[in-house]
């Protein structure tokens, strides 16, 4: 059985951690299936990914045999959420239960991160006597601050879903039943526009982080929308936007 299963309609790529005996753990054998399925999905040209977990648990955190067994190189656990990461589409990420340790990179790789109120985000990489890798360092404290960082990983704070929102690690969150409806309105939403433009817009949206002024950011932004108003696309969009504004009530 796989580990991961991936399905593709509409242009949205789903992905669904499918390990739940041990609570859908990085395994060498989960990451690498991860990683395999969202290139899989870009091939095949998916527009969004949406990442979920077979309850209980959304992602245990490394494994414990994995970690003991010296021959698996610990870089190794990081190619599903590097893959992630890395996505040219947006990445939404739908978390219900406790996404523990490195599970805690699955959701921070992503774009979007949606809570259900069983959520639970709990690095404790140092209960375990493993200093936190694959840069969740970094990715924490961009969402959340160095204070928020230092207090979930150096003082082994845990926050719920909702407490999750308030602090900027989540964007929304829903009761649990009601989770995978939200992701999927969310993926609806992008597959439903121009896959180059939402490509474009996300690498401006990445390479601004780099920048230092508004001016540097204008300029990058002014390149790409004179890209985009010169695109088919937007002369259909805007003339179809036009007809409907001016149709008779």
């Amino acid at each position: 059985m796989p580990l991961v299963r991936t399905s593709l309609y509409g242009g949205i790529g789903r992905l669904t951690l499918a390990d739940p005996g041990r609570r859908n753990a990085l395994s060498r054998e989960l990451s690498d299936e991860l990683c395999a399925g969202v290139c899989s999905l870009l091939g095949e040209d998916a527009r969004v990914l949406v990442l979920d977990a077979e309850p209980p648990v959304f992602c245990a955190g490394g494994s414990l045999d994995g970690l003991i067994d010296r021959s698996t190189p610990l870089a190794a656990s990081y190619a599903g959420f590097t893959a992630l990461a890395e996505a040219p589409v947006p990445t939404i990420a739908a978390v219900a239960g406790p996404a523990i340790g490195a599970g805690v990179n699955l959701p921070l790789a992503c774009d979007v991160v949606l809570a259900g109120e069983s959520a639970r985000f709990d690095p404790r990489f140092l209960d375990v006597g493993i200093h936190p890798g694959g840069g969740h360092f970094w990715r924490l404290a961009e969402r959340i601050g160095e204070q928020g960082a230092a207090a979930l990983v150096l003082c082994g704070d845990v926050l719920t879903g909702p407490e999750a929102v308030t602090h900027g690690l989540a964007w929304r969150c829903v009761p649990d039943a009601a989770l995978p409806t939200l992701a999927e309105t969310f993926a609806e939403r992008v597959a439903g526009r121009s896959p180059e433009l939402v490509r474009l817009a996300k690498a401006t949206l990445r390479a601004s982080r780099g920048l230092r002024t508004p001016d540097e950011a204008a300029a990058m932004e002014l390149a790409a929308q004179e890209w985009s108003v010169a695109q088919p696309y937007f002369r259909e969009t805007v003339e179809r936007l036009r007809d409907r504004i001016r149709a008779p009530k």
